[in-house]
């Protein structure tokens, strides 16, 4: 079951899923004019094809390791590292193990 967008104001909790990993699905955790934030889960060997955001992301490796991949460069994100990308970067993910994350994306471009 995907999770409800959250309000403001609304605390929501983004931790490790542990054993209910293999279960969970990626969801949108909430979604405005300017900020989206996305639980990422990708289980090992899937991936998100190279693409571009008009906005600037983070990626926030939450368990397992998601190797991230920008502008032909790849990286290995382990637990509690995180990731900047500026808008319109090629940038690709894929977990090397089952993993989690926390993407968030500025939706709005800067000039």
């Amino acid at each position: 079951m995907a999770l409800s967008h959250v309000t403001s104001g609304q605390p929501v909790l983004v931790q490790p899923l542990g054993p209910r990993l293999r279960d969970a699905k990626t969801s949108a955790l909430f979604k405005s004019q300017d900020l989206e934030l996305i639980h990422l889960v990708l289980l090992k060997g899937k991936s998100l094809p190279p693409h571009k955001v008009a906005g600037e992301i983070t990626v926030h490796c939450l368990e397992g390791r998601l190797e991230v991949s920008v502008d032909g460069h790849s990286q290995v994100l382990a637990p509690g590292q995180l990731l900047f990308l500026q808008r319109n970067v090629l940038h690709g993910v894929t977990a090397l193990e089952d993993a989690s994350g926390l993407v968030t994306i500025a939706l709005r471009p800067g000039p």
